[in-house]
């Protein structure tokens, strides 16, 4: 129990803060207490599907988490809180309304308390270009892990393997990426098509840029240890860790309509869980678990391509933010399960061994 609460703590006071502003928000807007009730029991259950659904961006994140130093890892859980709170949880969706009405920020967040139903509906026009943009990143991140030639540890042999031998043929991944991008374009009206074309080449520049960037700081440092200074690396992660959570958080920005159209309640429910993500991420590069179960990271990827897949068709067909949970749920479950069977059978090999005299 101690151990959690070391990880936790923080977690645990950012929710009493959110839930405590969202019994003020609703008895100061509605005065009832029924109403109030209501209120915070959505943003209770925006909390708990946010961190559902975001069990695999832990996971993702916390194999790039473990390769930073310590400073950056606290970097991580106190600067991108800013990012994930108030960048993509509260900035995001008003940035996309007054894109889409033309508007300034202040009509802008006018329009989301006293017209929430518009807004909602000018953040629900712009899917198109989010399921293309944040599909195409995730996609990405997912491709990469298993388009490497140097990957060891494979989880679905079969595929990993020929996908890791696959990888000797440069650019791989991107063609795989832009041949779907295309295919789902095909089946849009032709203004949608465009849209989705233009925010899905966006998204996979974004990941270029973000690794670019990263390589470049690494080569960097690289230099700098060669000359014997001290290298405390982590900004490329940690710009790298923070684009992803935006991508993963498009998702559930815009599933969060489902339960509410209220700006400030989708803000408080999806923080709390954002917040909660970030210190799993912690907990787990802390305790090993990623050592400790080696196919729970293949399995974390997995569910991310699945969801960057997901948000890609979504562009043309709905599909319910429960199914992409459970689905993620499933492949992070499958590959738990197979890591502990693993675990199991090297243990049993180990104490056949007899020690000789």
């Amino acid at each position: 129990m101690a151990t959690l609460l070391r990880f936790y703590k923080f977690s645990f006071v950012f929710t009493l803060i959110c839930l405590g502003l969202a019994i003020w928000y609703g008895w100061s807007s509605t005065g009832s207490v029924t109403d109030t009730l209501g209120i915070l029991w959505i943003v209770v259950v925006l909390s708990v599907l946010e961190v559902s659904l975001s069990f695999d961006n832990a996971v993702v994140n916390a194999s790039v988490l473990k390769e930073m130093s310590d400073v950056w890892q606290r970097r991580f859980l106190t600067w991108g809180i800013a990012f994930a709170v108030f960048g993509m949880r509260i900035v995001f969706p008003l940035a996309i309304v007054a894109i889409a009405a033309g508007i300034g920020p202040m009509e802008t967040i006018r329009l989301s308390l006293n017209d929430p139903v518009e807004y909602e509906r000018l953040v629900s026009s712009a899917h198109i270009g989010i399921a293309g943009f944040g599909g195409a990143f995730l996609a990405m991140v997912g491709l990469k892990f298993f388009f490497d030639m140097d990957k060891e540890i494979h989880w679905i042999a079969t595929i990993e393997e020929f996908l890791s031998k696959f990888a000797a043929l440069p650019a791989a991944e991107i063609g795989i990426l832009l041949l779907v991008l295309w295919g789902i374009s095909s089946t849009l009206p032709p203004d949608d098509a465009l849209t989705f074309l233009i925010a899905g080449i966006l998204g996979l520049v974004t990941f270029i840029a973000v690794e670019g960037i990263n390589a470049m700081l690494e080569l960097h440092e690289e230099k700098q240890r060669l000359t014997g200074a001290v290298v405390r690396s982590g900004l490329g992660g940690f710009l790298y860790l923070n684009v992803l959570d935006a991508s993963f958080s498009f998702d559930g920005v815009i599933g969060a309509f489902a339960l509410s159209n209220n700006m400030v309640i989708i803000a408080l429910g999806l923080s709390i869980g954002a917040i909660f993500v970030r210190s799993m991420t912690i907990h787990l590069v802390k305790q090993g678990t990623l050592a400790q179960y080696r196919y729970l990271e293949n399995g974390a990827f997995w569910a991310i391509i699945v969801l960057g897949m997901i948000m890609l068709v979504s562009a043309k067909v709905h599909i319910p933010e429960t199914i992409t949970g459970l689905i993620g749920a499933v492949l992070i479950g499958l590959s738990l399960w197979w890591s502990i069977r693993h675990n199991r059978k090297e243990t049993s090999a180990s104490a056949d061994v007899q020690p000789t005299s």
